[in-house]
């Protein structure tokens, strides 16, 4: 009956693809977020339903819809550019036979994130596909969330989300940073959502799960997750009017919520500020030293899983009891073959400098272009105010990625992926827009070209 469920839902969803091809695409964001296939017994984990709604996904594009003034974003060329140089890497790597397993998701998730943007047409379309990865997302956040308050958290790798398996979105510090970055893209469909009009149930729901959100670094444990939070606090300023007050409201509950938090969480975070006594902090930073190393001597990298090459020995010191450390190593660790713990490490090690300044530009220029729409769409008047609204959550979204990807190997994640070609549809539609002529103020010089339509 479990499995059935899951059938039933997808196999809906696939039908009603084949006569509304988007639908396909959206099918293929909730396979890859929520991997139902490794929430079944025995009938999806003998399918490959992930090949199966990609390759309807594309074929539906291909066939159906509408290719009018289709046009090529430069980010999108980045990410094909950087998918050819990784393909490069592994046909050169360190350890071929682990690179080509790691390459046969990785280039996958890059295509999907340059070909998205074709698809995402109108605003229909564009809010469709983050509603999907929202609630996708969601049934994990939720069943966390709900956990997290019923056990009063479960410490890192330990806190089931659905599946019993600390990898993909279901690893802790992964979906502690997708939770957090998503919290200002439900916080957007609460007002400027048209798919659920934005009522009193919406704005319920949207908070609700806003809460669960909050909760996941919580029971998940994650360090990565409480400073994306403290990132998303300081970001959220600029949308706030009184600001001092904010501050104030945000010091007295966090104050509040202090005595309420399991002691699994408040022990892992104390570790941020002994970080040399904790041999988790300790190895990624002697990890960090020997990829700066590696990276002299092999500056295009050494393809994915790069890192089994490594034998690291470092300090580790004993906590002082009041929250530092003792000025005598307690030990000396030795270690060998550690994973890099770093997007920005892992590029460098993997993929070298190319790779890594191919990565930076990414997701740099989506910086640069979703503060360029929040600006100019600003006006409260303007038909576009919605789309100003969301290019400053996704905009917010990345920074989180960013911030917590500094402390996590997640530079091929799927998931922000989805986001990078989210931006692009966004940019490419407001450029359609623009080119038309149909709203004032914005003209055609001053905004990438790009295929998108005006709603109905």
């Amino acid at each position: 009956m479990h499995d059935l469920l899951f059938i039933v839902f997808l196999g809906g969803l696939f039908a009603m693809g084949l006569r509304r091809p988007f639908l396909l695409i959206l099918a293929y964001v909730y396979i890859d977020i929520v991997s139902p296939q490794r929430l079944t017994y025995y009938l999806l984990n003998t399918v490959p339903i992930s090949l199966i709604a990609v390759v309807m996904a594309v074929g539906g594009w291909a066939l159906a819809d509408d290719k009018s003034e289709l046009r090529i974003a430069p980010r999108q060329v980045l990410i094909v550019v950087l998918m050819l140089y990784c393909g490069l890497t592994t046909l050169t790597a360190d350890f071929p036979i682990d690179a080509q397993d790691k390459w046969e998701w990785v280039w996958k998730s890059l295509a999907f994130g340059a070909f998205l943007p074709f698809t995402l047409r109108t605003r229909l379309r564009i809010e469709a596909l983050l509603l999907f990865m929202v609630l996708s997302a969601g049934a994990i956040i939720i069943v966390g969330g709900i956990k997290t308050v019923v056990t009063h958290g479960g410490g890192y790798g330990e806190l089931d989300l659905m599946v019993n398996n600390n990898s993909g979105m279901y690893e802790g510090s992964t979906i502690s940073m997708a939770a957090v970055a998503l919290i200002p893209i439900i916080a957007w469909f609460a007002r400027w959502g048209t798919v659920f009009p934005p009522n009193w149930r919406v704005k319920g729901f949207a908070l609700a799960l806003g809460f669960a959100c909050l909760l996941i670094p919580i029971g998940t444990s994650t360090r990565t997750g409480l400073v994306c939070i403290g990132l998303l606090a300081v970001l959220e300023l600029r949308n706030v009017k009184r600001k001092l007050l904010y501050c104030v409201g945000l010091a007295t509950l966090a104050g509040a919520a202090v005595p309420f938090l399991p002691s699994a969480f408040t022990d892992r975070m104390s570790t941020i500020k002994s970080y040399q006594a904790d041999e988790s902090a300790s190895t990624r930073i002697a990890v960090w030293m020997w990829t700066l190393d590696y990276a002299k001597q092999h500056p295009f990298g050494g393809g994915f899983y790069a890192f089994r090459g490594n034998h690291l020995r470092y300090e580790l010191k004993a906590d002082d009891g009041h929250g530092g450390t003792a000025a005598a190593p307690e030990r000396i660790a030795v270690d060998e073959a550690r994973a890099w713990h770093s997007a920005y490490f892992e590029m460098l090690g993997e993929q070298g400098y190319p790779g890594l300044l191919l990565w930076l530009a990414i997701n740099l220029a989506g910086l640069v272009r979703m503060e360029v729409l929040r600006r100019r769409l600003r006006d409260r008047t303007s038909p576009l105010g919605w789309a100003s609204a969301l290019a400053g959550a996704l905009q917010s979204a990345q920074l989180v990625y960013m911030l917590g990807a500094s402390f996590v190997g997640i530079a091929s994640n799927p998931f922000f992926y989805m986001l990078i070609g989210t931006q692009i549809g966004l940019d490419l539609y407001v450029a359609r827009v623009g080119r038309q002529g149909m709203v004032p103020g914005i003209r055609q010089r001053t905004i990438a070209s790009g295929p998108g339509a005006l709603p109905a």
